[in-house]
């Protein structure tokens, strides 16, 4: 994207927060309607940073994409990484930067006593991208989905009022990126390859004699084997959605019925895949509005019932990725 377009030095941040959200995420700013305002206004300005350094890597404008002149796939640059990593430590160090999402991110690393680390792993996330990184094995891609979406909640619930050394607590807000991230993958596995990223575990699609390839994804005749995968990348999200469930007890009450409202909702995209089968990328699977204010409605009653068990250990995680172990 044209980083000029982005400058605005003379906006105020929050009202830019304000207008990235409502344009960009419709879904998570119903959801944030529900925290407190200084969590709010913290939270809409993390992800204007977020969806910023995200539409930078990937050429778009608010996640949808723009023209290249040659009308091709836009590459991921180096350069544009760069300027992220430059600004990013410049937010975080007191230093000049060159656009206000930047400044949108200084104001919650200051207001949260964000440590840098969790700012700098959503950027190696975009490195991932911008060296065309394969993901040959399920490690590989949980350790993908980490860097661009689990850090994302890691980072949401320090905002949330999560201590920055609660590992256990933030292991289970990473949990619910990751798992958020794994359903995205398979949501839009035929988007991604027509723009040559293959996110899916390439040993897994293999053994089902596809090669893991954007062009094998996109021919037809390898569709029921690439569901079969989707299902069980799916499976493995759901084990993702299943441990982030009890960290919803260690946040603020209204904080919390705004997470379990939106990890139903999102967990419900999966259900559509399953459903569809090999026709689930005919069309963009969603969740129909009446289905969303079900979901977002059950989501509350749970997040409700999980607050008479704040002062309960959260159960163990067996088996799962986790930060900082690899």
């Amino acid at each position: 994207m044209a980083r000029a377009e982005h400058m605005g030095k003379g906006l105020d941040i929050a009202e830019m927060s304000r207008e990235t959200i409502a344009k960009g995420s419709k879904s998570f700013a119903l959801a944030s309607l529900l925290f407190r305002p200084n969590m709010k206004r913290y939270a809409h300005m993390l992800y204007a940073w977020c969806r910023y350094c995200d539409d930078v890597i990937d050429g778009q404008n608010l996640g949808f994409a723009e023209e290249t002149p040659s009308g091709t796939p836009h590459i991921p640059q180096q350069s544009d990484l760069d300027y992220l990593r430059r600004n990013t430590l410049a937010a975080m160090q007191g230093g000049e930067v060159e656009a206000v999402q930047f400044e949108a991110l200084r104001t919650v690393v200051e207001a949260t006593d964000m440590p840098d680390e969790h700012p700098l792993d959503l950027l190696r996330g975009f490195e991932m991208d911008v060296q065309g990184r394969r993901y040959d094995t399920l490690e590989d891609t949980l350790e993908y989905c980490y860097h661009v979406a689990g850090v994302v909640g890691v980072m949401m619930a320090i905002i949330m009022g999560v201590k920055p050394d609660d590992e256990d607590t933030l292991n289970r807000a990473a949990d619910l990126g990751i798992a958020f991230q794994l359903t995205n993958i398979c949501r839009d596995i035929i988007d991604d390859a027509e723009v040559g990223r293959v996110y899916l575990p390439g040993d897994w699609l293999r053994a089902r004699g596809v090669p893991a390839t954007p062009e094998a994804l996109l021919d037809r005749q390898n569709r029921e084997a690439v569901w079969d995968v989707a299902l069980q990348v799916l499976a493995e999200a759901d084990r993702y959605y299943q441990s982030s469930g009890p960290g919803v007890r260690r946040l603020p009450i209204r904080a919390g019925f705004a997470v379990a409202a939106a990890r139903g909702v999102y967990r419900d995209i999966g259900r559509v895949v399953r459903k569809r089968g090999t026709e689930a990328w005919d069309v963009r699977a969603r969740t129909s509005r009446r289905r969303k204010v079900a979901l977002a409605g059950l989501g509350c009653l749970q997040g409700a019932g999980s607050k008479s068990m704040f002062f309960l250990r959260l159960p163990p995680r067996p088996n799962l990725w986790t930060r900082h172990a690899t």
